[in-house]
């Protein structure tokens, strides 16, 4: 594993452990909860990654009910993590998955796709960018 991807997946486990998880055992001082751990995007798709240095970018999106992200693509490889509400992503060749409260998922790469907020409350999402530096994150399309 590159020193690139090895800083991503700590820097990765780091945002997502920092979510509340409900605990089993609640007097452990400190508790890690494995969220996602893939070696694809949600489409299954490999994950890749180029050498050089590194940039991690991480943003919290919010989308309201009913409103949508429009047709967008990610030039690098981006994780997410559903805090709140359904996002429902369609691929252009009509493929459509839906993610739930709770969800963490790889995001697709160099593949255009829609999310639309499918639900009655906003969609708030906790996204990680791995990246270079200056790289694009989002090409709208």
């Amino acid at each position: 594993m590159s020193r690139f991807a090895q800083l991503s997946a700590l820097f990765l486990a780091g945002a997502f452990m920092s979510q509340p998880v409900p605990a089993a055992e609640t007097s452990a001082p400190v508790k890690a909860s494995q969220w996602l751990k893939t070696t694809k995007s949600w489409d299954g798709t490999p994950i890749t990654f180029a050498g050089g240095q590194g940039e991690v970018t991480t943003l919290s999106i919010d989308i309201q009910p009913g409103a949508e992200t429009g047709w967008h693509l990610h030039p690098v490889p981006s994780f997410a993590m559903v805090l709140q509400g359904t996002l429902q992503v369609r691929l252009q060749d009509g493929r459509t998955r839906e993610f739930q409260a709770g969800e963490a998922f790889a995001e697709v790469v160099n593949t255009a796709h829609n999310g639309r907020n499918a639900g009655t409350v906003p969609v708030k999402l906790l996204v990680v960018y791995a990246g270079a530096p200056g790289a694009t994150l989002t090409e709208k399309q």
